[in-house]
C-alpha cells in the first residue's frame, strides 16, 4: 500500500481546503511531519484512517461516538467536510472520498437538518487514462478496502500508524495484556472460539452424564421405596464411580425378595377365601331363621289389632250402605238448591230496581215513583217511550259540540292578536337601535384585526432580539473566561519554564557526576565501559550532592506535566477566543442591558398585540349574531302583519255561525241547562225503567222453577226409602267422606287376608317352634372372615404391584446404564480436549491455552523480525527473545525478554531506559508490521508513520535509529516521522509542517530532497 495524495476540507483543525502530496514527500524515503502542540499533526493521520475505514483511530473514535463530529470549528457554514485519499494497493490505483454527516440550515423554513454521510470509490484506468466510478455504498467500499489491505482498522492503526506509546507499554506489559493486543492484530478469535466451543461441549456432555446419573439415582430410590424396606441402598451421588453397578446389583436383590413375598401372599389369600365362604353360608342360614321367626310374631300381633277394631268396622259398613241409597236423591237435591238460589237473587234485584224508581227524576218535572208498583209489561212500555225521546236529542248534541269549538277558536284568535301585538312592539324597539349597535361591533372587529397585524409584525422581531441578547450574554461570559484563561496560560507558562530550568539543572548536575555513577558499576576484572581497561586504580566517588537517574526522571516528569498543562491552557484559551469572536460577531458592540431592554419592550408590545388580537374571533361572532337577530326581527314583523289580516275575516265567519247554533240549542234544551244535561236525564230514566222491567220478569220465572223443584225432591226421597228429603240429605256422603270410608273398609279386608295367609305358612310355623336365632354372633364371625380376606387380597395385590414396579424400574435402569456408556466415553474425550486447549489439563505442562499457543508463535516471529533492527539501533547490544516460562501462578507462552550482549544476561524489558525503550519498541513495531503484512497475505506496506518518541534519544542513538528507518527504502518504503523535536528538522529535509492560527491550521510542504547522511 502506497499513499499518493490526501485532500482535506473542513476536517479537524483545518478550516479550509488543504492538500498533502505524499509522492513528493516519499521521494526521499524519510519525511518529517511536525508542528506545534495542538496544530493538527495527528489529525493528518486521522484523515488517512477515516478515508480508508470511515472512522478515526483508538480513543479518538470513542470521543467521536459520544456526539462530537469531525467537522472543523473554523469552517464556513456552507462548506461540507470532506476527505479524499488517493493510494495504490494490490496493484490498483484507487481514490476514496468520504463526507461525514453534515448539519446545515433548512432550505425552507427555520432550523437545521442533517445530511447523511456520503462515500465514493473510484479506480484509475491506465489504458484510457480516466477515473471510473466503482461504488457509493458505505458497506461495499468498506468490505473492498478491508479485503485489499487484508487488515482491520485496529491492525492498520498498529502497523501503519505506529503508536510508540502503545508498543512501549507492550514491552512492559504482562502476558495477559500482550495477549489482548496480539489477539486484535492477528485475529485469533477462531482459536478462542475453539476453546469456547470445547468448553461448551464439555459442559453439555457433563450435564447429560449428570442428568443420566441423576435419573439412575432417582430410579434406585424409587426401587427402594417400591421394595418397602427389603432393599438396602448405599449413599449414591451423580458422578460417583461404580454408580451403575451398585444400582443394578441392588435391583436384582430387590426383585428376588419381592417374588418370594408374592408366593407367600398367594397362599394366605387361598386360606382366607375358604374361611370367608363358610362364614357367609352360616350367616345366610341364621338370617333366614331370624326372618321367619320375626314374620310369625308380627302376624300374631296384627291379628290381635284387627279383633280390637271389629265394632268400628261394622259401623263403617252400615254408613256406606245408607250413603249409596242417598246417592239416588242427590240430583233432586242439587236441582232444588240451584232453583232456590236463583229465585233469591232475582227477588233482591227486583227490589233494588223498584227502589230506584221511587227516586224522583230531575229536570222535566216528571216522576217515576208512580211506576214502582207496575208490572213488568207496564215498565217495558215506559222504557220504550223514554228511549224514543232520547233519540230526538242527537242533532242538538252535535250543534252544542260545534258551538264549543267555535268559542275555543274565537278565544285563540284573540290570544294570537295579543301575541302579535307584543312581537311588533318588541321588534320595532329593537330595530330602532340597530344602526348604532352595528357600528359599535364593526369598530371592535377592526380594532382586533389591527392588533393581529401588529402581533404578526412583532413576532418576526422577537427571535432576532432574543438571539442577539443571548449572544451578548455569552459574549460577556466568554470575555470573562478569556481573561481567566489568559491568566491561566501565563501562570502555566511560568511554571513550565521553571520546571524546565529545574530539569536542565538536575540533568547538568547528573552529567557532571556521571563518572561516579559509571564507577559504581565497575567490578574487579570487568572492563571499563569508557576506556575498556581491566584495572580501576582510582574510580570516581559520589559526593554528597550527587544526582541520580531517579531524580532526573522525576524532574523530567515534572517538566512534562507542566508543559502539558501549559499546552492545555493554550488550547483552552484558543477555544474560548474563537467562541468569543463568534459571539461578538452576532451580538455586536451594543451593551447587554440595552439589548435586554429592547427585547423586553418587544415582548411587552407583542403581548399587548396578542391580547388585542385574541378578541377578533369574539367580535366577529358577536357581529354575525347581531345580523342574524336583525333578520329575524324584520321577518317576525312581516309575518305578524299577514296574520292580522287573516284574523279579521275568520272572526266575522265565526260570529255568524255562532248566532244560528244558539237559537237551535235554546229550543232543544227545554228546562235543562244544556242539551247534554237533558240527554243525561233521559238516559237515566231509560236505564231505570229497563232494569226494573227485566228484574220483574226474571223474578216471576225463578219462582215457578223453585215450586217445580220441591215437588220432584219429595218424590225422589220417598222412592229411596227416606221419610223426609232432609233425612236423605243427611245420609248423603260427599266425595272426600266417601273416599275415606272406602279406604278404611278396603284396608281392613287386605290386612285380614294377609294375616290369615302368614299364619297358614308351614315354614313360618315351624321356625316359631325353634330357639331364637343369634344373628349378632353370625354377623361378627362373617365380618372377621371378610376382613381377613381383604387384608390377604391387599397383601397379594401389593406384592404383585411391587414385583411389576421393580421389574419396570430395573429394565429402565438397565436401559439408562446402556445409554450412559457412550455419553461417559464422549464426556471423557471432550473433557481431555477442553482441558488441553484451556491449559488446565495435566497433559499441558506449560498451562498454555490454545489461543495463547498461537499468539506465542506469532510473538516469536515478531521478536525475530524486531531483533534484526534492534541490533542495528543498539550497535549489536540488544536482542529480543520470546519466552515460554510461566510468570508466577499465571500461564506461560507470552513472555518477552531482552538479551544484553555486554553482560550476556537475559533481563526483563521493563529494565530498559527511556531511550532504549523507544528504539526497542520501534524495532518491535517494525517487526510486528512485517509479520502482520505477511499474515495479511503479503500486502506491501510502502508507507509507514511513526508517531512521537524521538525526544528521549541522544544524538548517537538518534542517528542509529534514523539509519534503520532510512534502510527501509531498500524495500521501497517511505517512513513519515511525526514529531516536534527540533533536531529532526535539520536531519530530515522532506517535511510537512502543520501551522496553527486563529482561522484554523494549514499545511506547508517541503518536498523532495537528498536523503540525510548519518
Amino acid at each position: 500500500m502506497r499513499l499518493h495524495r490526501l485532500d482535506l476540507t473542513a476536517f479537524g483543525p483545518f478550516g479550509d481546503a488543504q492538500s498533502v502530496d505524499f509522492d513528493d514527500l516519499s521521494a526521499a524515503g524519510l519525511f518529517l511531519l511536525h508542528g506545534p502542540t495542538g496544530a493538527g499533526k495527528t489529525s493528518v493521520l486521522d484523515a488517512v484512517c477515516y478515508a480508508l475505514y470511515g472512522s478515526v483511530p483508538g480513543a479518538r473514535q470513542s470521543v467521536q461516538g459520544q456526539g462530537l463530529t469531525l467537522r472543523s470549528d473554523h469552517a464556513a457554514p456552507g462548506t461540507r467536510t470532506e476527505v479524499t485519499l488517493e493510494l495504490t494497493v494490490a496493484g490498483r490505483r484507487l481514490e476514496i472520498t468520504r463526507q461525514p454527516p453534515h448539519e446545515r440550515a433548512k432550505r425552507r423554513g427555520t432550523g437545521t437538518t442533517v445530511e447523511k454521510a456520503q462515500t465514493w470509490l473510484r479506480e484509475y484506468d491506465p489504458v484510457g487514462a480516466v477515473w471510473k466510478d466503482l461504488s457509493r455504498s458505505h458497506q461495499e467500499i468498506g468490505e473492498e478496502i478491508t479485503q485489499l489491505l487484508g487488515m482491520s482498522r485496529e491492525q492498520f492503526c498498529q502497523v501503519v500508524l505506529l503508536p510508540q506509546g502503545d508498543f512501549a507499554r507492550f514491552l512492559r506489559a504482562d502476558a495477559e495484556a500482550r495477549g489482548r493486543l496480539l489477539g486484535r492484530l492477528f485475529d485469533t478469535r477462531r482459536f478462542a472460539e475453539v476453546e469456547k466451543r470445547l468448553a461448551e461441549r464439555r459442559r453439555e456432555a457433563e450435564a447429560r452424564v449428570r442428568e443420566g446419573d441423576a435419573e439412575l439415582v432417582a430410579d434406585a430410590h424409587r426401587m427402594q421405596q417400591a421394595a418397602g424396606g427389603a432393599m438396602e441402598l448405599p449413599e449414591l451421588q451423580p458422578g460417583e464411580p461404580g454408580l451403575a453397578e451398585a444400582v443394578v446389583t441392588a435391583a436384582a436383590v430387590a426383585r428376588s425378595t419381592a417374588r418370594e413375598q408374592l408366593t407367600i401372599a398367594h397362599c394366605r389369600l387361598a386360606g382366607a377365601e375358604s374361611a370367608q365362604a363358610a362364614a357367609e353360608r352360616a350367616l345366610t342360614d341364621v338370617r333366614e331363621l331370624d326372618r321367619l321367626q320375626r314374620r310369625f310374631t308380627e302376624a300374631r300381633e296384627r291379628a290381635g289389632r284387627l279383633e280390637e277394631r271389629a265394632g268400628a268396622h261394622r259401623e263403617d259398613r252400615a254408613r256406606m250402605e245408607r250413603g249409596r241409597k242417598a246417592e239416588a236423591v242427590a240430583p233432586a237435591l242439587e236441582l232444588r238448591a240451584s232453583a232456590e238460589a236463583d229465585h233469591d237473587r232475582a227477588a233482591r234485584a227486583q227490589a233494588r230496581a223498584r227502589a230506584l224508581l221511587r227516586t224522583p227524576a230531575v229536570g222535566d218535572g216528571r216522576d217515576t215513583a208512580g211506576l214502582a208498583d207496575a208490572g213488568g209489561a207496564g215498565l217495558a212500555a215506559a222504557a220504550r217511550r223514554a228511549a224514543e225521546e232520547l233519540g230526538g236529542l242527537e242533532s242538538a248534541r252535535r250543534a252544542e259540540r260545534r258551538l264549543a269549538e267555535l268559542l275555543a277558536e274565537r278565544g285563540g284568535l284573540d290570544r294570537q292578536e295579543r301575541a302579535d301585538a307584543d312581537v311588533l312592539q318588541e321588534a320595532e324597539a329593537w330595530l330602532a337601535g340597530w344602526e348604532e349597535t352595528r357600528a359599535g361591533l364593526l369598530g371592535a372587529v377592526e380594532s382586533a384585526q389591527e392588533a393581529a397585524t401588529r402581533a404578526e409584525r412583532l413576532a418576526v422581531q422577537r427571535e432576532p432580539a432574543r438571539k442577539r441578547l443571548a449572544a451578548a450574554r455569552q459574549r460577556d461570559r466568554l470575555a470573562r473566561e478569556t481573561d481567566e484563561a489568559h491568566r491561566h496560560v501565563l501562570s502555566a507558562t511560568g511554571l513550565a519554564q521553571q520546571a524546565r530550568a529545574t530539569w536542565l539543572d538536575v540533568r547538568e548536575r547528573r552529567l557532571n557526576g556521571i563518572a561516579a555513577e559509571l564507577a559504581a558499576r565497575l567490578g574487579d576484572g570487568e572492563p571499563c565501559a569508557v576506556c575498556g581497561a581491566l584495572d580501576h586504580p582510582a574510580p570516581a566517588r559520589k559526593d554528597a550532592g550527587h544526582v541520580g537517574r531517579e531524580t532526573e526522571d522525576r524532574a523530567l516528569a515534572a517538566f512534562q506535566r507542566a508543559d502539558e498543562e501549559r499546552a492545555e491552557a493554550e488550547q483552552r484559551l484558543g477555544l474560548v477566543q474563537r467562541e468569543l469572536a463568534a459571539a461578538e460577531g452576532e451580538a455586536g458592540d451594543a451593551p447587554t442591558a440595552h439589548l435586554a431592554s429592547l427585547a423586553d419592550e418587544v415582548e411587552r408590545e407583542y403581548a399587548r398585540a396578542r391580547s388585542g388580537a385574541s378578541a377578533l374571533h369574539t367580535a366577529q361572532e358577536r357581529l354575525r349574531q347581531a345580523e342574524r337577530e336583525c333578520d329575524r326581527r324584520v321577518s317576525a314583523q312581516q309575518e305578524a302583519a299577514v296574520r292580522a289580516a287573516a284574523r279579521v275575516a275568520r272572526r266575522d265567519a265565526l260570529d255568524s255561525e255562532r248566532a244560528l247554533l244558539e237559537v237551535e240549542l235554546a229550543q232543544a234544551r227545554g228546562a235543562a241547562d244544556t242539551v247534554a244535561a237533558r240527554a243525561a236525564e233521559l238516559e237515566r230514566r231509560v236505564a231505570l225503567l229497563t232494569e226494573a222491567a227485566d228484574a220483574a220478569r226474571v223474578a216471576e220465572d225463578t219462582a215457578q222453577r223453585l215450586k217445580d223443584a220441591d215437588a220432584r225432591l219429595a218424590d225422589a226421597a220417598f222412592r229411596a226409602g227416606f221419610d223426609t228429603p232432609q233425612a236423605a240429605a243427611d245420609a248423603l256422603l260427599d266425595a272426600g267422606a266417601h273416599r275415606e270410608l272406602q279406604q278404611r273398609l278396603d284396608a281392613w279386608q287386605s290386612e285380614e287376608a294377609a294375616v290369615r295367609a302368614v299364619l297358614a305358612e308351614t315354614d313360618t310355623a315351624a321356625a316359631a317352634q325353634r330357639p331364637p336365632a343369634d344373628l349378632g354372633t353370625a354377623q361378627e364371625t362373617a365380618a372377621v372372615a371378610a376382613r381377613r380376606l381383604r387384608d390377604a387380597a391387599s397383601a397379594r395385590d401389593a406384592a404383585a404391584r411391587r414385583c411389576t414396579e421393580l421389574d419396570r424400574l430395573s429394565a429402565r435402569s438397565a436401559e439408562g446404564v446402556r445409554r450412559l456408556a457412550p455419553l461417559r466415553e464422549e464426556y471423557d474425550r471432550v473433557a481431555r480436549m477442553a482441558g488441553l486447549t484451556a491449559g488446565t489439563s495435566a497433559d499441558n505442562e506449560r498451562r498454555m491455552r490454545l489461543e495463547a499457543y498461537v499468539l506465542a508463535a506469532r510473538l516469536e516471529q515478531v521478536a525475530a523480525a524486531a531483533t534484526a533492527r534492534l541490533r542495528q539501533m543498539s550497535a549489536g547490544r540488544y536482542t529480543l527473545v520470546h519466552s515460554d516460562d510461566r510468570a508466577g501462578r499465571g500461564r506461560s507462552g507470552l513472555g518477552l525478554h531482552v538479551v544484553d550482549a555486554w553482560t550476556g544476561r537475559e533481563r526483563d524489558t521493563a529494565t530498559l531506559s527511556g531511550g532504549e525503550t523507544f528504539f526497542a519498541s520501534l524495532a518491535l513495531a517494525l517487526g510486528l508490521a512485517d509479520v502482520v503484512t505477511d499474515e495479511a497475505g503479503g500486502v506491501r506496506l510502502d508507507t509507514l508513520f511513526i508517531d512521537e518518541g524521538f525526544g528521549s534519544l541522544d544524538d548517537q542513538t538518534l542517528d542509529e535509529v534514523l539509519d534503520v528507518l532510512d534502510s527501509l527504502r531498500e524495500r521501497d518504503r517511505s517512513v513519515g516521522i511525526v514529531s516536534h523535536v527540533a533536531d529532526l528538522r535539520r536531519r530530515v529535509h522532506a517535511q510537512l509542517e502543520v501551522v496553527k492560527g486563529r482561522s484554523g491550521s494549514q499545511v506547508r510542504q517541503r518536498g523532495r530532497a537528498a536523503p540525510p547522511a548519518h
